[in-house]
């Protein structure tokens, strides 16, 4: 099973932030030009918290707020679930579904060093498995 870092080292994006006081709007832009669902929001190098269109979807637009107007601190989720680089895929799915979210920094140290999603981790696994599958294959067939 892959690592953390594994899948870090074959991401295009590692880590995309934003500051705290940025606007939602100026998130959105950042969020939409990288095709990515959350950034990770830094106060200089502390990890601040997380944005993600969850927010964006459930604070912003449900509560008729101006994402001009609106920065991320106001409605990023401050409390985050942060991974280190050693973990394997299967214990970060199993954190994602237990806590209910989609994306996890990850964390060397203090220093947040990248991100993943649900995304990479199904792939990590699914690649894992095709792989799997060909050395049973060629088991058999030897």
């Amino acid at each position: 099973m892959r690592t953390v870092q594994q899948l870090l080292d074959e991401k295009e994006h590692r880590l995309l932030t934003i500051a705290p006081d940025a606007s939602v709007l100026d998130a959105l832009k950042l969020m939409a030009e990288r095709d990515v669902g959350a950034l990770v929001v830094l106060d200089g190098e502390r990890l601040a918290g997380i944005f993600s269109e969850r927010d964006y979807a459930r604070k912003i637009i449900l509560f008729g707020k101006s994402s001009k107007e609106t920065s991320v601190s106001e409605i990023m989720t401050s409390k985050v679930v942060c991974v280190r680089p050693e973990q394997t895929a299967d214990a970060c799915m199993s954190l994602m579904t237990d806590k209910r979210v989609r994306h996890l920094p990850v964390l060397s140290g203090k220093k947040v060093v990248g991100i993943i999603s649900i995304g990479d981790v199904v792939r990590a696994m699914i690649s894992d498995q095709q792989h799997t599958i060909e050395q049973l294959e060629q088991y058999i067939m030897s």
